[in-house]
């Protein structure tokens, strides 16, 4: 029972069935384990946990998905999370392997319930720079920022600001360029019948539309790009001015590196 999870009468009736042989026993139900788990396979994994772990200059984060909440705190769910980032932190894992796989399998098995480890990330901090992470109260958002250029104290704290900004702020992207014209593109398209449909746009000069259209989407991409939001220490500048305000406090030219943010399921 300690090993399978299984109830009482499952492991007497595999023991019966194998002939008393207990490796046996176990081998049997833990097939039947994986058939019970591959039948709640397209159950969605909406629940689960981000784990995030720091070890000198490297840093681990891996998020992993269960069916239910009641799981997610299962004692034995959090601890083999541990165990995952912490192997990927030990064998320099930069995403998901056959051994986290092999692992959460082993835990599947046992609670039948369908489980994922859906992204893994390694994060290597370079000489002169700091790091911060946050893993929020609920366990469902992590994040991990990186600033490049100083080590000052004032630069550590302005990290770990990032990464309760980009908690409470979850933007799409780190900067405009990053935003597929595409979308871009289909916000246009929308702003632009929004703007037909308004009466207060009616009779206004083509060249003055383009311009009020232009703001609009500006405007939107500054909501959900990173480095155009404006921060959350400072709801008057964005993230860009407050790097560069920083940089010029500790008399070094700030950038950032890696900009991390696992929210659960997205």
């Amino acid at each position: 029972r300690d090993k399978t999870g299984a109830g009482m009468m499952e492991c007497k009736k595999a023991l019966v069935d194998s002939n008393g042989d207990p490796a046996a026993a176990e081998k049997l139900l833990k097939e039947k384990g994986l058939a019970a788990v591959a039948k709640r396979s397209d159950r969605a994994t909406g629940e689960g946990r981000v784990f995030v772990k720091q070890d000198g200059n490297k840093i681990a984060i891996v998020e992993m998905t269960c069916e239910t909440d009641f799981v997610a705190k299962n004692e034995d769910f959090i601890a083999l999370g541990e165990k995952l980032v912490s192997i990927t932190l030990e064998k320099n894992y930069s995403e998901v392997t056959q051994e986290h796989k092999d692992l959460l399998q082993e835990l599947a098995i046992k609670i039948r319930e369908n489980m994922e480890v859906r992204r893994v990330n390694l994060v290597t901090v370079p000489e002169n720079a700091v790091a911060s992470t946050y893993v929020h109260h609920n366990f469902k958002i992590g994040a991990v920022v990186v600033v490049k250029g100083s080590t000052d104290e004032k630069v550590t704290h302005f990290a770990h600001e990032c990464c309760l900004h980009l908690a409470v702020n979850s933007p799409a992207y780190i900067t405009k360029a990053e935003v597929p014209q595409e979308y871009v593109a289909e916000q246009e398209e929308i702003f632009r019948n929004q703007m037909a449909e308004d009466p207060k746009m009616a009779g206004k000069p083509a060249n003055v539309l383009e311009g009020i259209l232009t703001g609009k989407v500006n405007k939107h991409l500054a909501e959900i790009c990173f480095m155009d939001q404006m921060f959350i220490d400072d709801e008057k500048k964005s993230v860009a001015t407050v790097l560069a305000e920083t940089g010029k406090a500790v008399g070094s030219q700030l950038e950032f590196g890696q900009v991390i943010l696992y929210v659960l399921g997205k």
